[in-house]
């Protein structure tokens, strides 16, 4: 007589941004953003509450795992291009935002964008998305740094934002042969950044 085979429990599940962003689509889907909870997004990923606050700090965040990853990755070439301190041409900054878009693929598409009848025009979804908008134009004029005056850096910085989000409405909206970010922002780029160039 054999042995019956013993179950094998594997390792366990290791919480990452990533778990917690597919569990919490699947709720929303279900039973509606203002329906699921923080708890509930915890228990479907298999992690604890505390986990998820370890990432994110509010649910709507949820939303912008792939965003925040471009901002960063932004910020780091930025970094790069602008290491001596001294004016950063346009065109680095040009590059360097059509290399970050040319990351992000068909599927990388903020979910809440092509879902947005679903979640909702929220309050705090409207404000995680704020926050991320607030947080690029940071980046952008800092490393603008005294390029030009502060008004204009901004100026400039909250115009690239601006063009951010029609190019990501744009490639939400263009189904699935979207393509990769880049081209959207492309259009959406070149008039700011040329009417910013012109003397």
């Amino acid at each position: 007589m054999t042995d019956a085979p013993r179950a094998t429990r594997g390792r366990p599940r290791v919480g990452s941004p990533s778990l917690l962003e597919e569990a919490a689509f699947e709720l929303f889907l279900e039973n509606g953003y203002a329906g699921t909870t923080v708890e509930q997004i915890s228990t479907r990923a298999g992690v604890s509450r505390n986990t998820f606050f370890n990432y994110f700090a509010a649910k709507s965040d949820v939303f912008w795992v792939g965003l925040d990853a471009s901002i960063d990755r932004l910020a780091a070439s930025l970094d790069a291009s602008n290491a001596d301190g001294g004016v950063l041409p346009i065109e680095l900054l040009r590059t360097a935002l059509l290399d970050v878009a040319a990351r992000l693929g068909p599927s990388d598409v903020p979910w809440v964008l092509t879902h947005f009848e679903l979640i909702g025009s929220t309050h705090e979804v409207m404000a995680s998305a704020i926050g991320r908008a607030t947080r690029l134009s940071s980046v952008i004029e800092r490393a603008l740094g005294d390029a030009t005056s502060a008004a204009v850096s901004r100026s400039l910085s909250f115009a690239c934002v601006a063009a951010v989000v029609a190019a990501m409405m744009s490639w939400a909206e263009a189904g699935p042969d979207r393509g990769s970010l880049a081209s959207h922002l492309e259009r959406a780029l070149s008039p700011v950044l040329t009417g910013f160039s012109s003397p």
